[in-house]
């Protein structure tokens, strides 16, 4: 070891859940005017989990920074200074630990104290798609089901801290993202395009008195639609317009207005959207919010890998190594696990057009906060930065490490509507030696 059913049956469950939806849906825009309450029904009101938690869980939340297109391992947190591979990127010790980074990444060297490195992940999935799918859910895509990611696990499992925000946030990310999966369609994150915007369309176009009437009326016509239909699942969404009120008339709503931090922490975090995106998750999760996504994209270096890579790692640098300093001092660390991830990593054989193609091979990733022990890698590659020669670990076991850190039951299985066991992380097993 390194350093450290029946088809006929779910037919008609999904054509009745589909119909209540529209029906909610429709009374949201006719009745109530607001444009938001759509996206809730798909994202607010999440579940209490009731399952057993999995471990002594070490952190309340997850800030999750995802490098979409394959970030280079090799030219970021895998470095191999002096090795043909490595190219023109050049290397730095990170302060208070045993290894080193890019030095693109001289932030987060300054950070190696909290810092844990994983150089061992290993998969077979090199397309864009199913790599960032197995990455977010642990599985590879299968056409006649949809997996969750681990914000709609941890939501269903541990259930809400803020009853009045979203739990599940994703912050510029595609329409490749997984979402709640196969569970409620209510713990699916709210997505954000553009963190300077906030959460929009969160005010109504009706007058407070219309509102009002419109609402009780809106009550009225459910209840009666609940009584000719008393499902359990119809009948744990009936809170959907109270908890949108809620949301709409929160104070807490303000945590996604970035224009009321200070000139100097918006600069600081950076000016571009994954900066600002960053400093948005800080937001939330002192709110409590359960589960932010960030995501950087670019990654995708076939062509002119070093300059790009070292443009995208400034970026990426001064927006987390910003965010761990800002949750350190705000004594958030401690119970937020922070993790830096990507679909898989890029060859270290550098092609003809000085770039770097898709490499599921070996790749790496970062932990910090939420009981983590920083300062130390765990695996490792070869000299050239091709092959996990030590401690060799799949996105699965990734997902059971972040389940394991949040006292998520990463190996309980929950059927699905078809009848089909379905467990958080499929069989992953928690790295617990990156915990201390």
């Amino acid at each position: 070891m390194s350093s450290i059913n029946d088809p006929m049956k779910s037919f008609l469950h999904r054509s009745d859940e589909i119909t209540r939806r529209h029906f909610a849906n429709r009374l949201a825009a006719n009745l109530l005017g607001v444009g938001l309450l759509p996206d809730l029904s798909k994202s607010l009101a999440a579940a209490e989990g009731t399952g057993p938690a999995a471990a002594q869980p070490h952190a309340k939340r997850v800030i999750y920074l995802y490098m979409t297109g394959g970030m280079s391992h090799i030219d970021t947190l895998d470095v191999k200074p002096g090795t043909e591979n490595q190219g023109t990127t050049k290397a730095i010790r990170a302060q208070g630990a045993d290894f080193q980074l890019s030095s693109d990444l001289s932030g987060l060297a300054k950070h190696g104290k909290n810092l844990c490195l994983l150089r061992s992940i290993s998969s077979k999935a090199g397309a864009h798609e199913q790599g960032d799918y197995l990455m977010h859910t642990s599985y590879e895509p299968r056409g006649t089901i949809r997996h969750a990611a681990m914000g709609a696990w941890l939501v269903h499992h541990r259930g809400r801290e803020n009853l009045s925000l979203p739990a599940n946030v994703v912050i510029g990310g595609g329409n490749r993202h997984p979402g709640a999966g196969f569970l409620d369609r209510n713990l699916a994150p709210v997505t954000i395009g553009d963190p300077t915007k906030g959460l929009q369309h969160v005010t109504s176009a009706v007058p407070p008195g219309d509102f009002s009437a419109r609402l009780d009326l809106t009550k009225r016509l459910e209840a009666e639609f609940l009584n000719q239909h008393p499902r359990t699942d119809l009948r744990s969404a009936a809170g959907l317009y109270d908890e949108a009120v809620q949301l709409m008339s929160s104070a807490d709503l303000a945590a996604f207005d970035l224009s009321q931090e200070p000139a100097e922490v918006r600069e600081a975090y950076g000016e571009d959207h994954f900066g600002q995106g960053c400093l948005l998750a800080r937001r939330l999760i002192e709110k409590d919010v359960r589960f932010v996504e960030v995501a950087l994209t670019g990654w995708d270096t076939h062509i002119d890998n070093f300059a790009r890579v070292a443009e995208l790692s400034t970026i990426l640098d001064r927006g987390m190594s910003q965010l761990l300093s800002d949750l350190e001092q705000r004594g958030l660390l401690d119970d937020t696990l922070v993790v830096l991830a990507s679909e898989f990593g890029r060859t270290p054989i550098i092609n003809r057009n000085n770039g770097r193609d898709h490499y599921p091979k070996a790749f790496s990733c970062a932990f910090a906060g939420g009981g983590i022990v920083g300062g130390r890698t765990f695996g490792k590659t070869d000299a050239t930065g091709e092959n996990v020669i030590e401690d060799e670990v799949t996105p699965a076991d990734v997902n059971a490490t972040i389940a394991y850190a949040l006292g998520v039951p990463w190996d309980e299985e929950i059927m699905t509507p078809e009848g089909r066991p379905i467990k958080p992380a499929n069989g992953g097993v928690p790295i617990r030696q990156l915990f201390g």
